[in-house]
């Protein structure tokens, strides 16, 4: 084969795969860190990869997905998991200090958290307890979503020592196992079990919002 023509069937092939990959994939992950410093947010949105119509009658049973949020502190230990309804084409956020940290399982509040959200089906199905009984059964599309976090910036003359600057990404799509969905469910429905109502953290509220510093 003419090694010109491997070459460019090899990168047709690349840029092929590339366009095939799905931006609201249902597993998504992201950090926030620094949160002594600052706060930093998660907006979510419903692509309507489900239906653009919430509630409407369809074989899917409407438009809406359900955001299962859990959070990590970076020793591995599940803090706290709630769910929140998106609607089509809705935006709805929550703040990573007031909603996910506030009301952690142990008395220690993180410094930085790893969080994952699940997007499963929406509307009634959509309940306090939803991130605590996810399964594949009830994994849908639609789910896009972006966080902030607050990084040390270097000291330059732009930057005295000790500044902080902010900056939002997209969640990253990621390959969920079957290992990994049980162990998430199955720990949140320890915390929602045991009764404290540690561990359990506030729904998303409706609307956008931005980082914000001290």
């Amino acid at each position: 084969m003419n090694t010109r023509f491997f070459v460019i069937a090899t990168l047709a092939s690349a840029v092929a795969c590339f366009g095939q990959v799905s931006l609201d994939n249902a597993f998504q992950i992201r950090y926030a860190s620094n949160l002594g410093v600052g706060d930093s947010v998660i907006n979510i949105t419903n692509s309507g990869a489900r239906g653009g119509v919430p509630g409407a009658t369809s074989p899917l049973g409407g438009g809406e997905i359900c955001a299962n949020i859990y959070a990590y502190s970076p020793d591995e230990q599940l803090v706290s998991c709630c769910s929140c309804n998106v609607t089509p084409n809705g935006l709805n956020s929550l703040s990573v200090k007031a909603d996910l940290a506030s009301n952690t399982l142990t008395p220690i509040i993180p410094s930085a958290l790893v969080i994952k959200i699940l997007s499963t089906v929406g509307g009634a199905a959509c309940t306090a307890a939803s991130a605590a009984t996810a399964d594949t059964a009830t994994l849908a599309p639609g789910l896009i979503a972006w966080g902030t976090t607050i990084h040390a910036a270097p000291a330059t003359p732009n930057f005295p020592a000790g500044s902080y600057f902010g900056t939002e990404t997209a969640f990253v799509p990621a390959t969920l196992s079957a290992s990994e969905l049980g162990r998430m469910a199955g720990l949140c429905a320890f915390i929602r079990a045991n009764g404290s109502g540690y561990g359990i953290c506030k729904s998303c509220r409706l609307g956008g919002l931005g980082a914000s510093t001290k």
